[in-house]
């Protein structure tokens, strides 16, 4: 009896991950976050004239954080974390608040087109991260070629901003490192996810978000803000859109489908960031704009094609 509740107990552990290949509609939601995403850069890069980054950062998620109330209460669901929540949530926390720390002051220190491309290589530390920490989400070659020949494409689409970066090296650094964090906590997000309900770890994101970077601010900047019309859209879109729809969309993703796959959509982020900047910065559209789209949708149907063999073989 002894050794069948043994095996009984082995099967359970080795019940295979719950999170699958992206189908054609979690490829067209994801599609539709990253071209949400895309503005965010546009969003931060104008309210930063009017106000410093940790203070925006602490006005982002305060509103991110009433959408999310908004939701759960629709929703019905239950924000509040037990206690065995709580190690794998500050785990997460210990990741996301530098990580968005690093974004919001790296982009006050270099040009938006360096953001977004330096922001862009996050999908290929998750795909590294998720190869040693994901059951069956390994890399292939033939995946590694696809995110190598999509990768190349958004380094075609902002070959001309390489010049004159001697200003920028402290931001491009600081943004590198959240990039690297980002990857991280995708995978993160993603494994929490299996054990712990998507709106305990939206909302403690919020809640630790407010509280972390308005006690940031008020610490370590004393540069004066200004409530413009242009700084009150600025917060709406990265705290209303981002950090509330876009993070729901974003974790209901993760819990659902391989992280790998996620991140690789999320590459065309900068195309649309390319595009949004045109139209609301007025910023020129690149003449090599055209030949890096085709480069990334390439890269990420071979890299699809790939993942979609390997579970056929399985």
């Amino acid at each position: 009896m002894a050794k069948s509740n043994k095996k009984d107990h082995s099967s359970k552990a080795l019940k295979p991950d719950a999170r699958i290949s992206l189908t054609p509609k979690g490829t067209g939601f994801a599609l539709f976050l990253s071209t949400l995403w895309g503005g965010n850069a546009v969003a931060l890069k104008a309210g930063l004239a009017d106000a410093p980054p940790l203070r925006i950062a602490s006005m982002r998620f305060l509103l991110g954080g009433i959408v999310t109330i908004i939701w759960a209460i629709w929703t019905k669901q239950k924000v509040t974390p037990s206690k065995k929540d709580i190690k794998p949530l500050l785990g997460l926390v210990a990741i996301f608040i530098p990580q968005i720390a690093l974004m919001n002051l790296g982009q006050n220190y270099t040009s938006a087109s360096h953001a977004v491309i330096i922001a862009a290589t996050f999908p290929i530390w998750t795909g590294v991260i998720a190869h040693f920490t994901v059951p069956d989400d390994r890399l292939s070659l033939l995946r590694i070629l696809g995110t190598c020949i999509a990768y190349t494409g958004i380094v075609v689409v902002f070959m001309q901003d390489f010049t004159g970066t001697e200003n920028t090296l402290f931001g491009d650094f600081l943004y590198l490192c959240s990039a690297i964090l980002l990857g991280l906590a995708q995978v993160y997000r993603s494994n929490t996810l299996q054990h712990v309900d998507l709106a305990k770890v939206l909302m403690t994101q919020q809640v630790v978000g407010i509280f972390a970077f308005l006690s940031l601010g008020l610490m370590f900047e004393s540069n004066p803000w200004v409530i413009t019309e242009r700084l009150v859209y600025s917060v709406a879109y990265q705290g209303g859109v981002i950090a509330g729809f876009g993070f729901i969309g974003n974790l209901w993703l993760l819990q659902r489908y391989r992280p790998s796959g996620v991140a690789a959509i999320s590459m065309t982020t900068p195309i649309w960031g390319v595009v949004l900047a045109n139209l609301v910065l007025n910023e020129p559209l690149q003449a090599m704009l055209f030949l890096g789209l085709a480069l990334v949708m390439a890269g990420l149907s071979l890299s699809h094609w790939s993942t979609n063999r390997s579970t056929l073989k399985t």
